[in-house]
């Protein structure tokens, strides 16, 4: 009997992953492909870059470069402007990118959240996750007004000019944050950028005393961002839900009214998700 129960949990396992699923090292790892994924994700952040530019920038010899973005190219990974002789990332990434987002409920759980929101103050709706020390922007109901705000979804945000970043970063516990911004270069974007550790501390603790973040004109001049959090299960803040507008709409006098229906659809999301009330 046990020795069928071994072998049921043995098949099992095999479906998805092999037993060494866990090793990492060379033997494990397809060079090649290794090679062609760091093209790929450097022409997503740098596009419409030559091919001697990529080479020279990645330290790559232009025919290997060049093999790799014509293999990218045949999957519509990358498109070549032939024109111009630049390269750029492809529709199929969208698509893939797309299929990533529907696999998780936070974004369609999120969507009708977001347009209520949008609805409700007259400014655009953001959703976004902390990945890797920047905020990543998932979703966003855009206002029907001419000047708005604009964060496609797959864009990146350094987290100290960010509402939803730092929506995030006043959950952080003190540990992690101290490691988080030893490793982070605070850049400053306009004449409000917080760029003093200690400084972005003490707005931080003020976030987290009145749960919800402002980007006061940190990241673009004339623009405003009010942040709140959105909680999981653990009590942990894993998402940030955000209005953005110009500061002719978004006045300093009309924050503390705007913050309300953005902490509300936090808190609705929160629930939403199976995150825990208490938290909030």
């Amino acid at each position: 009997m046990d020795s069928q129960e071994n072998a049921s949990r043995a098949t099992r396992r095999t479906r998805g992953r092999p037993r060494d699923w866990h090793d990492k090292t060379a033997q494990n790892t397809i060079k090649s492909l290794d090679r062609a994924m760091e093209v790929f994700e450097y022409l997503s952040q740098a596009q419409g870059k030559p091919l001697t530019m990529i080479a020279e920038e990645m330290g790559q010899s232009p025919a290997t470069v060049y093999r790799i973005l014509v293999t990218l190219e045949g999957r519509g990974l990358v498109d070549f402007d032939a024109e111009e002789q630049l390269w750029h990332i492809g529709a199929q990434a969208f698509v893939i990118g797309a299929r990533f987002l529907r696999r998780t409920s936070l974004v369609d759980r999120a969507r009708p959240i977001l347009r209520r929101l949008m609805e409700d103050t007259g400014e655009t709706a953001n959703l976004g996750v902390e990945k890797e020390g920047h905020v990543l922007f998932l979703s966003q109901v855009e206002t029907h007004a001419s000047i708005r705000a604009f964060f496609p979804p797959g864009t990146l945000s350094q987290m100290h000019a960010s509402g939803i970043g730092k929506a995030l970063l006043a959950e952080m516990d003190g540990s992690r944050l101290d490691r988080l911004l030893a490793a982070t270069r605070l850049e400053i974007f306009t004449d409000h950028t917080i760029t003093d550790p200690e400084a972005l501390k003490a707005d931080l603790a003020a976030i987290r005393a009145q749960g919800f973040a402002v980007d006061n004109e940190e990241k673009n001049a004339g623009m405003r961002c009010i942040a709140a959090p959105v909680f999981d299960m653990n009590r942990e803040a894993i998402a940030g839900i955000s209005v953005s507008g110009p500061t002719s709409r978004i006045s300093v006098e009309s924050i503390a009214e705007l913050s309300r229906p953005v902490i509300e659809a936090a808190q609705q999301l929160t629930v939403a998700i199976g995150g825990d009330p208490a938290a909030l």
